[in-house]
């Protein structure tokens, strides 16, 4: 039995990373490119970096890209770590001619956590993943169905968004100061707790590789675990959703 496949694109404030994905298995096909998020980051700067991925690839068929925004039918509805441009664009048509292919647009956070879910043993119950890189982005799922657009990162926590607290963006690579950050973090996720009482709340992002380094720092209620996909989880749903949608 051959696979199915579609090419996964998530854009993110700092990176733009994309492969082709086996959307039964959840697994990249072809190695994992990325690319420096253009400075500005307009939607025409982006769209010649999608391209380029696409290229790299000699992809022809589906492809899912990730936007961190919230996304309604294909149009950008806000701009997160993004440039403002995006705010009001069809992504979805715009792409669609650029590339020449079938695109689909989902928020990054939502194909974050429609890949986790598509490949998790057991979905049920209430399960918010949390993506911390640039920003924080967020999926809310209950039994393994999406709850688009939350943007938990933009509530308003100490006076300003919650990303603006306890971004991963914040630690200090360097020195790997993640403790400071990782108490920063615990406060976000009791307030995330008590908004929404989840089952469980998987933490994904690039930073989610460093999970059992500040696991152990973190005390929640709830059930806290990585994403299983781990910063990969945002191509795999983009393609997920992609093959979803173009059908």
């Amino acid at each position: 039995m051959g696979i199915a496949e579609a090419m996964g694109i998530d854009i993110g404030g700092s990176g733009i990373k994309g492969a082709p994905v086996d959307v039964v298995a959840g697994r990249l096909t072809e190695r994992r490119v990325r690319l420096k998020t253009p400075d500005p980051s307009t939607p025409s700067n982006v769209a010649e970096a999608v391209a380029k991925l696409v290229a790299d690839h000699d992809w022809n068929g589906p492809v899912g890209i990730t936007v961190p925004g919230v996304v309604l039918d294909g149009v950008v509805a806000t701009a997160a770590n993004i440039d403002d441009g995006w705010v009001g664009f069809d992504a979805r048509e715009h792409f669609t001619r650029a590339l020449g292919l079938p695109v689909a647009i989902i928020n990054d956070a939502d194909a974050a956590g429609l890949a986790e879910a598509r490949f998790d043993g057991d979905p049920s119950g209430v399960v918010i993943l949390l993506t911390f890189g640039t920003g924080i982005g967020s999926a809310l799922l209950h039994d393994g169905k999406l709850v688009p657009n939350t943007e938990l990162g933009h509530l308003e926590f100490h006076g300003d968004k919650a990303e603006t607290y306890a971004a991963a963006r914040l630690v200090k690579r360097e020195s790997m100061q993640i403790e400071w950050w990782a108490e920063r973090v615990n406060e976000f996720l009791a307030y995330v707790e008590l908004l929404f009482s989840p089952d469980r709340i998987i933490m994904g992002g690039g930073i989610s590789k460093r999970f059992d380094e500040f696991a152990p720092l973190l005390t929640t209620r709830c059930t806290l675990e990585p994403a299983r996909l781990r910063n990969n989880a945002g191509i795999v749903g983009a393609a997920l959703f992609a093959m979803e949608e173009t059908a």
